[in-house]
């Protein structure tokens, strides 16, 4: 059967991709920040996961303001990437499983989380930064991927603690799928960020760095937080963070931390990075 063998976070800060466009890793601006993805590269080109689900918030490419679906699922065999303002070079294609897509699709609607699936999806930066954070050294990417689109955008949102439960559901549903896969969950964004209005550049690392441990060690209590108090603390972008949550539901409520990095500011943003495994003991 398929199986999730680890859960990864990252942000997708749009300037990361034109950094990594540019040849920035080792500018003493961007070196600690792209040296704390190392050591999940290294894990991945090890394990050799077959797809990765990514958890990202559209920002306009298949969704505007008017109609954005809470939950949205790529069922695919190709997602295309596309710019949606911030002039990052486009990058290949990225193989999908429609096939997969759609088991998925069906499992959760069972579990009662009512999917928008989309036959095609362009994928912006939310989704390619952490595709190339973790997988450009490849000359062709060296796994499939699916796009799980999380509404951050447009209110009213959806909590940490439904963002937690579709990670429960999303486990059940990759280990109901009969046939062998390893799979990784990457849930992206964050995390303090503001970009516009009086708070614009807030950045709060003691929640940053608390969130993390939370997640990792209580996401309960991440779960409970209110959207109002995540918006308060971390700013109305830093809301990203509860896609971090479906990542660690997907995950055994115990876990392994293999690899976390945090650095701020990139790009007037909070930035972690966490690899998890279920825990073995």
């Amino acid at each position: 059967m398929a199986k999730i063998i680890g859960g990864l976070t990252t942000s997708h800060i749009p300037a990361v991709g034109n950094a990594m466009a540019s040849k920035l890793e080792q500018d003493p601006y961007w070196k600690r920040f792209f040296d704390g993805y190392e050591p999940v590269k290294q894990w991945l080109d090890e394990v050799k996961p077959d797809l990765a689900i990514i958890v990202y918030n559209d920002h306009g490419l298949n969704f505007f303001l008017d109609k954005v679906p809470t939950f949205a699922l790529g069922c695919a065999d190709s997602y295309q990437n596309a710019d949606e303002g911030w002039g990052i070079p486009a990058s290949a294609d990225v193989p999908g499983d429609a096939q997969f897509s759609w088991h998925l699709a069906e499992s959760l609607i069972r579990q009662e989380f009512d999917m928008t699936t989309c036959q095609e999806m362009l994928v912006d930066h939310g989704f390619m930064v952490p595709m190339n954070l973790f997988w450009r050294q490849h000359e062709h990417w060296p796994l499939k991927a699916i796009p799980l689109a999380v509404n951050t955008v447009q209110h009213p949102l959806t909590s940490a603690a439904r963002c937690y439960k579709l990670g429960k559901a999303l486990r059940k549903a990759v280990e109901s799928y009969p046939e062998d896969m390893k799979v990784v969950v990457i849930g992206t964004g964050g995390l303090s960020h503001q970009l516009q209005g009086e708070r614009a550049g807030i950045i709060d690392v003691d929640f940053d760095l608390k969130c993390i441990d939370k997640i990792i060690n209580d996401p309960q209590w991440m779960a409970e937080l209110s959207n109002d108090y995540i918006m308060e603390k971390a700013g109305t972008e830093g809301i990203e963070v509860i896609m971090w949550m479906v990542m660690r539901g997907a995950l055994a409520d115990k876990v392994d931390v293999l690899h976390k990095h945090y650095h701020a500011p990139i790009s007037n943003t909070g930035a972690g990075v966490l690899l998890l495994t279920d825990a073995q003991s």
